[in-house]
């Protein structure tokens, strides 16, 4: 009895040590409490898969008052929003190239002859298919009916045309995405713990004794992990090519020079990240703490647009977004960087920001 007494007790101590401990880590109180709060919110509220407000375009070369009628009642559906008018099916198509759209809609010169003939579709309705979710969203706008189309054996308003991925398979669209999922997770975390982990076997104060700046030091623990990143890519497009059938219609160069800017934005944002954590627990901890919100918020898992206003403005933030969009318009659409600099601008200016913020907290904490 006195020794299970005696071994409660050292239990307890043990118990009441740990807690003391818990409660001086500011950063772990803060994960306990915010990383159930992120998940219900973002599962709550930002992940959406009734997708809503698609980004749209219109060609009307009919310019008749029933294509501008069949428009508004499309965009009443809250579908989709039209925010471009175009004259011809080719802009239409140049648009959704360059991801400025999702659903494109055109209005054929003979428009109001087809309203006549119930047998006959009104117009085209050209959609961004390699997000199969895309795809089965706007399907309801090919039953919009003219005034003069019956209930009744009318054919369906528009005639889809799914473009980049017709067979509609989820691999073609979720493969590449991968590429940056799998950047992100391991970029950051190889990173997140660089720094923490000098500190914690006596190297940093080595480090500091040395001629190195502090600029020169975070370059030096980047560079490594780039090729690390590079080679990820090759294995993850190659076995996409290879088992899944992947087209790659755009130039794999570019392929590359988007994915070494995106992996210098990753690992500057692990820097950041080991600069904060004073363990490499901790460095785990914020790791995945940023990790979720970017594949939910992101457009990897649920289409952007479908995501309410104040979650994209959250996700504009990561730079998993970014890089989705530039990798699946090369990959898929066949786009150039040069029509997607907004986000290789974006990336670029995380990175500095990054890198500029790891490079001051670093100095504080060694002062």
């Amino acid at each position: 009895m006195n020794r299970a007494l005696a071994s409660m007790r050292r239990i307890l101590a043990i118990v009441r040590k740990e807690g003391k401990h818990l409660l001086r880590d500011r950063l772990t109180i803060g994960m306990i409490a915010g990383i159930p709060v992120m998940q219900l919110l973002l599962f709550g509220y930002a992940i959406n898969t009734d997708v809503r407000h698609l980004t749209a375009a219109v060609a009307d070369q009919s310019h008749t008052q029933l294509a501008r009628d069949l428009a508004e009642a499309a965009e009443a559906t809250q579908i989709i929003d039209i925010g471009h008018w175009v004259g011809t099916p080719q802009e239409l198509k140049q648009l959704l190239d360059k991801g400025e759209i999702e659903v494109g809609l055109y209005f054929p010169p003979d428009l109001e002859r087809r309203a006549q003939d119930p047998g006959r579709p009104l117009g085209q309705l050209l959609a961004d298919g390699a997000d199969p979710v895309v795809l089965g969203a706007i399907r309801p706008l090919t039953e919009l009916r003219s005034p003069y189309h019956s209930d009744d054996g009318a054919t369906d308003a528009f005639a889809l045309r799914a473009f980049y991925n017709p067979e509609r398979r989820s691999s073609v669209f979720v493969v590449p995405g991968l590429i940056g999922v799998i950047l992100t997770m391991t970029m950051m975390l190889f990173t997140a713990v660089a720094i923490v982990r000098e500190r914690e076997r006596g190297n940093l104060e080595l480090l500091i004794t040395t001629p190195i700046s502090t600029r020169e030091l975070m370059v030096a623990k980047i560079l490594p992990y780039i090729g690390i990143g590079l080679v990820q890519v090759t294995l993850i497009l190659g076995v996409g090519v290879l088992l899944f059938n992947i087209p790659v219609r755009g130039s794999l160069i570019e392929v590359y020079v988007a994915s070494l800017i995106f992996i210098a934005a990753s690992l500057s944002l692990g820097l950041m990240i080991s600069t904060s954590a004073g363990t490499q627990f901790q460095a785990m901890q914020m790791t995945m703490f940023v990790f979720l919100p970017s594949i939910l918020l992101s457009g990897f898992m649920f289409p952007f647009d479908g995501m309410p206003r104040p979650a994209q403005w959250i996700g504009e933030v990561f730079p998993l977004t970014h890089f989705l969009r530039l990798i699946r318009g090369i990959v898929l659409r066949g786009a150039n960087l040069g029509e997607l600099m907004g986000e290789v601008y974006a990336l670029l200016a995380f990175t500095v920001v990054m890198m500029a913020l790891a490079v001051l907290r670093f100095r504080k904490r060694l002062d």
